[in-house]
């Protein structure tokens, strides 16, 4: 079982949604992007599932192959960690892009987000934090002060 992303298009969540319900699939859909389904399933059963329903939705890739990208856990877990803990000002920012991944990576130690981890990135004047999902998505929090980040060091480099 693994974590895969799909984008819905026509308005046709809500029908996607009641498939993977009748089928029993673990799933998620941001309430602040209703397009994107996130299926905890295997890959079998994810493309019966696209094959059923190819013109309502699209698979994401690994780029450049016909291999759907598999969510690491942590990802996944640290995206609904966010996007679920109630908190008003979250932002979706779109695709997954190479600026939410400058600045510095670091981790909340305490609010409301305590635990979160992504990298700090200034939006319409506020140090909000950036929790992406490599190659899918990316969603900034609402402002977190200053004190409660920690940043993380980088990995050594091995040589």
């Amino acid at each position: 079982m693994s974590w895969y992303a799909i984008r819905v298009y026509h308005n046709r969540t809500a029908r996607i949604r009641e498939q993977l319900q009748n089928g029993q699939v673990h799933h998620y859909v941001p309430e602040i992007i209703d397009s994107l389904v996130f299926l905890d399933t295997d890959e079998e059963y994810l493309r019966n599932f696209e094959q059923q329903n190819f013109s309502h939705l699209w698979v994401y890739r690994a780029p450049g192959t016909s291999t759907p990208t598999v969510i690491p856990d942590a990802e996944m877990e640290m995206f609904l960690f966010v996007c679920t803990a109630g908190q008003q000002g979250l932002t979706y920012l779109g695709d997954d892009k190479p600026e939410y991944h400058q600045g510095d990576r670091v981790r909340v130690i305490d609010g409301p987000f305590k635990g979160a981890e992504g990298h700090i990135k200034r939006i319409k004047k506020d140090r909000r934090l950036v929790v992406t999902i490599n190659g899918v998505a990316a969603v900034a929090t609402s402002f977190i002060h200053p004190q409660f980040l920690e940043v993380i060091p980088p990995p050594p480099i091995e040589i």
